[in-house]
């Protein structure tokens, strides 16, 4: 009889506190998505830099060509330079391109894109090699222009780039 009088009290108390913790264990986490992000509608599509006339007074200067597909990007990155950074097979006569896929995400006037480096066809590039290779990770403050203007500036420069709209498109999600 006193073992019965001693767990009552307690009983409340333990199914309390049991309910609290499966509460959450099954509701602080969630699965990742398994369907891809929508992304800036803004930023839909592809995008080009059109060669300015300050490129020509630049040592170095790089185009890009973006292509935004919901909360991703394929940015091929053509670089120019007067200056012999390597083995010229390499360097094809100052001129050679990189390219980079990846996710963006967007939060006021900021993106973040974040990816790797990679072949033409989208497959990831080996270390190693001519150029860059693994992670990719930049931020640039997003000014839309017009519709069909874009200008997006590095936070680790000063040259803003200009992007003129080629394509727009719509985001359709995929499935991960």
């Amino acid at each position: 009889m006193l073992k019965k009088l001693f767990i009552l009290p307690y009983s409340p108390v333990l199914l309390l506190v049991a309910f609290s913790c499966w509460l959450i264990a099954f509701t602080s986490c969630a699965p990742n998505a398994n369907m891809q992000g929508r992304g800036s509608d803004a930023m839909q599509g592809e995008w080009k830099q059109v060669p300015e006339a300050l490129n020509n007074q630049l040592v170095t200067y790089t185009l890009y060509n973006f292509k935004f597909t919901c909360d991703s990007f394929f940015v091929a990155m053509q670089t120019h330079s007067r200056v012999n950074y390597g083995t010229d097979t390499c360097m094809n006569k100052g001129q050679w391109t990189e390219y980079v896929k990846g996710r963006y995400q967007q939060t006021k006037d900021t993106v973040w894109m974040r990816g790797f480096f990679c072949n033409p066809n989208y497959s990831l590039k080996n270390p190693g090699g001519c150029f860059r290779s693994g992670v990719y990770e930049v931020y640039f403050k997003v000014e839309n222009v017009a519709d069909t203007l874009l200008r997006l500036t590095p936070t680790s420069s000063v040259l803003p780039v200009t992007l003129h709209l080629v394509k727009r498109t719509n985001c359709v999600p995929k499935p991960l």
